[in-house]
């Protein structure tokens, strides 16, 4: 099974972009759909984006127009660029892999990374 590692978080402020890397090991990697989740202090995990085996992605409500998610199987990445930033995207950032699926709920993937912050604040 593949082991996931995000990159690419910080301070940034409001307006501004980001771009997340998760970065997999493991040889299967192009089986897997990938998902990008976040947690805000006190909050529940929510959905950000996903990507299908294939490279379709699905959006959050709260991202749709302002994130891309996309994969390069060679490099066994997932990529999400975040841009035009708002204080409400502060949190940590995991991203999550599900054997042949994607899904935008978080209880179906069991294969998780560490997480990377991304807060967002003047």
């Amino acid at each position: 099974q593949v082991q996931l590692v995000e990159s690419g978080g910080g301070l940034v402020q409001p307006g501004g972009s980001l771009r997340l890397s998760c970065a997999a090991s493991g040889r299967t990697f192009s089986s897997y759909g990938i998902g990008w989740f976040r947690q805000a202090p006190g909050e529940e995990r929510e959905f950000v984006a996903c990507i299908t085996i294939g490279g379709a992605p699905s959006y959050a409500d709260s991202v749709e127009g302002r994130a891309t998610i996309s994969r390069d199987n060679a490099k066994e990445t997932v990529y999400l660029q975040m841009n035009s930033l708002k204080p409400d995207d502060t949190g940590v950032y995991f991203c999550a892999a599900r054997k042949a699926l994607a899904s935008t709920a978080a209880s179906a993937y069991k294969i998780w990374g560490q997480g990377t912050q991304v807060t967002v604040s003047s």
